[in-house]
């Protein structure tokens, strides 16, 4: 059992996918912010124009799909790498995009 704990701390695909955690942690709170702005301008445009702004409504998608892929990378239900590693999102998620 100590052996099997032992070559598991020595495993390096496990400490660069712990690297890449702490990466996403920081997009992610970095995101959260940016959604919280689409937020309060889409309220903003809604309040003064009555409508809402196309651009925000995609931009608030692709990021939320985003944040999405984030959390699947985070909680290792996917091990694929979110953007800057992959792929932009374009549009809602897929099945553990």
């Amino acid at each position: 059992m100590e052996d099997e704990i032992k070559q598991n701390l020595r495993n390096r695909t496990t400490w660069w996918r712990a690297l890449y955690m702490l990466l996403f942690m920081v997009i992610y709170g970095v995101a959260e912010l940016v959604i919280a702005a689409v937020v309060l301008f889409q309220l903003f445009s809604v309040l003064f124009t009555g409508d809402t702004n196309e651009r925000l409504l995609t931009l608030g998608q692709n990021l939320s799909t985003y944040i999405y892929q984030i959390m699947l990378f985070l909680t290792f239900n996917s091990d694929e790498h979110p953007y800057p590693f992959g792929e932009w999102p374009d549009g809602p998620p897929t099945e553990f995009d």
